[in-house]
């Protein structure tokens, strides 16, 4: 049985949020040294 896919898809599962989090966040912080 492969689980190479699966790994991939629940990496893809967690990551993609959670680099989306991130992304958000350095926008905020971007807006934030502005003013």
């Amino acid at each position: 049985m492969n689980r190479k896919p699966l790994l991939i898809l629940m990496w893809a599962w967690v990551g993609i949020p959670f680099a989306y989090g991130v992304y958000e966040l350095f926008l905020k912080v971007t807006q934030l040294f502005k003013g």
